[in-house]
């Protein structure tokens, strides 16, 4: 069997969809190396900036690394602007729903929004509102988003930063992706880790 026999889906039977079901889930198994080559797309992005896009990115997740973040966060951070090329009004929701499946709720939410809270370095120079993160007040990953911008965002346009190159993130990227999608042991609704680990840093600076 190659296709399908449908040309409608209420036509299908059950070979139909097993058959599609099968074809799925090989599919989904390179989704990673996909999100590794939309990453490197990123240096088609938006220019302006003192490095490119794909070099914003790995030097987030750098800073994210040595600062001993786990895995959620280094990847959370890695993927938090994907979305800039096919996404440029929403890259944020975006990025957070390629990571929902996969990653702890906390490091979602905080990629999710931390557009609204970016703005809050540079608001007043472009006609927006620098305390919009506010409307999230009192929202249990608040302070979660704003050291994620704080530490690893903002600070990320530095030409001189001794940055790890994609090779170092890929093995990472593929270990999260190849997770269960929606394992409630992985999404961890509720539960805060830290970004960061005095202790993991010190290993990792060895």
């Amino acid at each position: 069997m190659d296709h399908v026999k449908f040309v409608e889906m209420k036509d299908g039977d059950k070979e139909d969809y097993d058959f599609l079901t099968e074809h799925e889930i090989e599919f989904t198994r390179g989704t990673a190396d996909r999100l590794l080559k939309a990453l490197v797309g990123l240096d088609e992005g938006l220019s302006g900036y003192k490095i490119t896009r794909l070099g914003h990115s790995l030097q987030a997740a750098t800073r994210a690394y040595r600062d001993g973040a786990d895995i959620d966060w280094i990847v959370s951070t890695l993927l938090h602007d994907i979305g800039d090329i096919f996404a440029p009004y929403n890259h944020d929701e975006y990025a957070a729903s390629i990571l929902r499946p996969f990653v702890r709720e906390q490091c979602t939410w905080v990629v999710e929004k931390h557009g609204d809270f970016q703005i809050i370095y540079y608001g007043e120079h472009v006609g927006a509102d620098p305390n919009k993160r506010d409307m999230y007040k009192d929202h249990q990953y608040f302070d979660d988003c704003a050291t994620f911008c704080a530490r690893w965002d903002q600070n990320s346009f530095n030409p001189d930063y001794e940055t790890l190159d994609i090779d170092f993130f890929a093995p990472m990227v593929r270990e999260v992706f190849a997770r269960t999608p929606y394992d409630p042991n992985v999404v961890q609704p509720g539960v805060q880790v830290a970004l960061q680990n005095p202790t993991a840093a010190e290993h990792r600076a060895l």
